[in-house]
């Protein structure tokens, strides 16, 4: 290893390095394109670092002046390519190199100009990248070696099409090395498309992933989840905690609650501006904020030295991002807590889930309100404050309050002032309690009331019990029962209620008209489920029976005939048509031909509609103006559509020479108004008694 990158690494308080770094950084593999598989919080930022350092520094462990990059690392997300940047910043700070970020949501001339600038390092993602190689900008013949950080998780979103057009881009001579999680099958087709004989290296421990993290399912009523959320922030009091949902949405609400109840919260969503998540992220190493709830975009790459507390507000869709988003915490050897909360009906999720991620939890109860107080106890009696030494002024302030008040009040005013600035618990209920029945209490005292109104006047409580609240100046709550009888009703009404009652309808009883009410001295015999009696449906004596109709008649009624057609004699009209069709069939009516009626087809109106090149003419001098019907063309006459008029003009000359009448007598624009329209002559047209065929007037 480098002695500059050694000087680094003892700095930072590195004594071993980890099991993927170690692997790396092996001699046999300096010259190696590599794919390797370790789990998350295991040190792979540092040791792509110093993976390739051989590749990039000189003989004596330093660079060069700043020129076109060496070395391209590419990243899934912003917030990991800030964190990458500052990693490198502080491993390569003694060989000199200068690191640059090439990322979206920043100012890209800022970038450009520091590219022209040099750097011997470029950290961005990859949309930010492919621009900057489009337009000019990032020069990409001098790199030495590319790093896909997080390549799974960069094909998951999306970026195939920009990593390739990359890998493309840069000198055939390059190392390429993919540092993921997982390799799924798409980072192997990538691996043989774009590495050369790439070595896999994996560090993933046989015990499984995330040894140092304790994984909790915590079932909660459907009602519960947000108060579970608060007791495990409470009961943990951890220095950063991160609360993750699945939506921007939820995000918002979650953040507006912790807030309300006294947290430091700040959120991370994609609907943010960059600068808005850098800041949130600083202030949480800061120690300004202590909770951040954010969504999947903080489950990659993220790391926050000091989170012990993940809590899973949402279940995730996956088990991969169970475990990048557990993966948080837990991270260098500490020890952290990842929380699911399960309401009853996500239980079966949150089993599968963990069994797909290979994951043994603990089902537990989240704390209660009393298991909070009892560890704000514990934790206020190990506060290390009471073995410190007081300071002169302490020391003559406390005299100062034992002269005013005994040592017995200073010590509850003092727990007071410390619990005021903490969140109050939450009670939770028990998730596998039934819901509660909330059980009617018993009516009365009541008298009955009898309405002279029944099942033979259709009386039906659903209009009897808004009858009597209008009528009787009532509340629904003073009414009881409603018996429905033959001929009359029954209703039970509190005693309180009765003289109000009574005032309100007067001496007559009358609720309205032809149903008067009457109280009776005490309660009617009548069963309380009693069915009513079947009644016979009323018949009109003005109306005539008629017999059966046959089947045929059944299927002709149920469908609309209008493309069936007659093909023997002329068949009788069915009873089912209207007065219209009825007329037709029995010749009162001369029914209007068509020219299907002329190859065949049906005269009735219903059968068929009529043609597009239907031609509408008037009828022989001595007809009224407005009546027409359908009139066969004469041999060599052109067929007119009236629904075009780039035959009207050739409509005019034929038929002025065939009827000896002049261009305008021809012109069927002229001679044709719709019924209800105003003639061109201004002269009001009388009202055709018929209708086109195939629209037959209603009856």
């Amino acid at each position: 290893m480098f002695q500059p990158l050694a000087n680094a690494l003892s700095k930072r308080g590195y004594d071993t390095l980890t099991a993927v770094q170690d692997a790396v950084t092996d001699p046999k593999l300096q010259d190696a394109d590599l794919v390797v598989s370790a789990q998350t919080g295991s040190g792979k930022t540092v040791g792509f670092g110093l993976a390739i350092a051989h590749t990039i520094l000189g003989a004596d462990g330093t660079v060069g002046p700043a020129a076109a990059p060496l070395a391209l690392i590419v990243a899934p997300t912003r917030e990991l390519a800030l964190q990458v940047m500052r990693e490198l910043e502080w491993l390569y700070a003694e060989a000199g190199a200068r690191v640059t970020t090439c990322i979206g949501g920043m100012d890209i001339r800022d970038e450009r100009r520091a590219l022209d600038r040099g750097a011997h390092i470029v950290v961005g993602t990859p949309g930010r990248l492919r621009d900057h190689i489009q337009r000019g900008s990032l020069e990409m013949g001098s790199l030495r070696a590319i790093v896909l950080d997080e390549a799974d998780e960069m094909l998951d979103l999306g970026f195939r099409e920009d990593l390739e057009f990359m890998l493309g881009e840069a000198p055939d001579d390059r190392r390429t090395l993919m540092f993921s999680a997982t390799v799924p099958p798409m980072i192997e087709k990538l691996a043989k498309r774009f590495q050369r004989d790439a070595v896999r290296v994996t560090t993933l421990s046989a015990e499984g992933q995330h040894a140092d993290i304790a994984y909790q399912a915590m079932r909660v009523a459907p009602h519960d989840a947000e108060n579970a959320i608060i007791n495990l922030l409470r009961f943990h009091d951890a220095e950063n905690a991160l609360v993750f949902a699945n939506t921007r949405a939820s995000v918002n609400r979650l953040t507006a609650r912790l807030t309300n109840r006294g947290f430091s919260v700040v959120p991370l969503s994609g609907e943010l501006s960059q600068s808005e998540r850098t800041h949130a992220l600083q202030a949480l190493r800061d120690g300004r904020a202590r909770v951040c709830v954010a969504t999947d975009v903080a489950a990659r790459g993220i790391d926050l030295p000091k989170l012990d507390l993940v809590i899973h507000a949402e279940l995730p869709s996956n088990a991969e991002s169970l475990l990048h988003r557990s993966g948080r915490t837990g991270r260098a050897g500490r020890k952290g807590i990842s929380a699911l909360i399960v309401p009853p009906k996500l239980a079966s999720k949150a089993g599968r889930l963990l069994g797909m991620a290979k994951i043994e939890a603990d089902w537990i109860a989240p704390p209660s309100a009393e298991e909070i107080l009892q560890q704000d106890e514990e934790r206020l009696l190990a506060d290390p404050v009471w073995t410190m030494e007081p300071t002169p002024e302490q020391r003559d302030f406390a005299a100062k309050l034992l002269s005013l008040h005994g040592p017995e009040r200073i010590a509850a005013a003092y727990l007071a002032m410390h619990q005021s600035r903490l969140s109050a618990p939450e009670d939770l209920a028990d998730p596998g309690a039934l819901p509660e029945r909330k059980e009617r209490a018993a009516f009365g005292p009541s008298s009955w009331i009898s309405l002279s109104v029944g099942r033979d006047d259709r009386a039906e409580p659903r209009w009897l019990l808004p009858l009597l609240c209008r009528a009787g100046n009532l509340d629904k709550d003073s009414i009881g029962a409603i018996r429905v009888q033959q001929s009359e009703s029954f209703v039970e009404i509190l005693n309180s209620a009765v003289p109000g009652f009574l005032a309100a309808i007067g001496e007559d009883g009358e609720l309205e008209k032809g149903v008067k009410a009457r109280k009776l001295d005490a309660a009617p015999d009548v069963a309380p489920d009693r069915a009513p009696a079947p009644r016979e449906p009323a018949q009109s004596p003005r109306q005539p029976e008629r017999p059966a109709p046959s089947r045929s008649d059944e299927r002709q009624d149920k469908r609309p005939t209008p493309k069936t057609r007659d093909t023997g004699p002329k068949a009788a009209a069915p009873r089912s048509l209207d007065k219209m069709a009825r007329a037709i069939a029995e010749g009162a009516v001369k029914p209007i031909r068509t020219p299907k009626d002329r190859s065949g087809g049906s005269s009735a109106p219903g059968d068929d509609k009529p043609s597009k090149k239907t031609r509408w003419d008037k009828k022989p001098s001595g007809a009224p103006t407005g009546k027409f019907e359908s009139k066969p063309t004469s041999k060599g006459a052109v067929k007119k559509d009236l629904r075009t008029d780039n035959s009207r003009s050739d409509a005019r000359k034929t038929d002025g020479k065939a009827k000896g009448t002049s261009s305008a007598a021809g012109d069927t624009s002229k001679r044709f108004t719709p019924p209800g329209a105003a003639g061109r002559s201004g002269k009001p047209k009388p009202q055709s008694r018929f209708k086109p065929a195939g629209k037959p007037r209603k009856g």
